[in-house]
């Protein structure tokens, strides 16, 4: 009993359960995340416009065409605000890359002053960015003339069994992602009739953003690889 006891106290704690499995998403590839459930998601980044330095007829105008896109759709939407402190490592290093090149004393000296202007700004109060996403997912099942509709414990089994994901054929997987592919197409030029711009998130700015998502304070510090240097377990 005693050795028994030893070994266990030697073998230490054993590993608990890895995070990935409490989230719901099984992959991210082909500019698309791919959910435990077998269902599909894009994302869109989309620009924004001052709605209150537009003029009364333009505001109108902007009112109808958000209504007659909602009243268009016949699929769910969502849509996401988020708010994040600016990073302005790239833009500091443009200045110094700047610094560098030049070689008019005065002019170094007020790209100087101004660098630390930038860095006093920022180091009186952060600086918030916010940027806006709408995401469309797709679900086979939701479409019309389906005949079967996952109940409550057929969800529930999915969950706590390995992905469904995993058991799509490349084929079906290209169906689906085609079907997505025409809503994100409908959503960009909806959101085009309001003067705003939207573009797919790729594979990487997938990653880095839901990267962000579950580590804010670690993404600050670490900043990601380019995704073709991740190494991925499989």
């Amino acid at each position: 009993m005693a050795n028994t006891m030893q070994s266990k106290k030697l073998a230490g704690p054993k590993p608990g359960v890895p995070s990935q499995k409490f989230l719901d998403i099984a992959e991210i590839r082909d500019d698309l995340v791919i959910m435990k459930d077998g269902t599909l998601r894009s994302v869109l980044l989309v620009s924004s416009i001052n709605f209150a330095l537009k003029s009364v007829d333009e505001q109108n105008a902007i009112v109808q065409a958000y209504m007659q896109f909602l009243n268009a759709l016949d699929f769910p939407i969502q849509v996401v605000i988020q708010s994040r402190r600016m990073n302005i490592d790239n833009y500091m290093r443009q200045l110094d890359e700047s610094e560098k090149n030049l070689t008019n004393d005065l002019l170094q000296r007020q790209i100087r002053d101004y660098k630390a202007f930038v860095n006093q700004l920022v180091s009186l109060g952060e600086i918030m960015q916010k940027r806006f996403y709408v995401i469309v997912p797709y679900n086979p099942l939701d479409q019309k003339g389906s005949s079967t509709q996952k109940g409550f414990f057929q969800r529930l089994q999915e969950i706590l069994t390995p992905t469904v994901a995993g058991k799509l054929s490349e084929d079906r997987f290209q169906k689906m992602k085609f079907d997505l592919d025409l809503r994100v197409n409908q959503i960009i030029g909806g959101l085009s009739s309001m003067s705003l711009n939207a573009a797919k998130l790729d594979t990487q700015s997938l990653i880095e953003l839901y990267y962000l998502v579950y580590n804010p304070e670690l993404f600050e510090n670490q900043r990601m690889t380019d995704l073709s240097k991740l190494q991925v377990e499989t």
